[in-house]
């Protein structure tokens, strides 16, 4: 039972270290990834006279 215990621990290990590494070197290697996305957003305002 301790062997799965470690074993797991060991993979969440690894695996929070690859998002961690993802994270700082993907936008590197996946630029398209990581951009937002961009368009133009129009929206009519009707403003309230007093």
């Amino acid at each position: 039972m301790w062997r799965l215990i470690k074993a797991l621990l060991v993979l969440a290990v690894l695996a929070g270290l690859g998002l961690v590494a993802y994270a700082y070197v993907g936008p590197v290697f996946f630029p398209d990834d990581f951009a937002p996305p961009s368009r133009t957003v129009t929206q009519d305002v009707t403003l309230g006279t007093q």
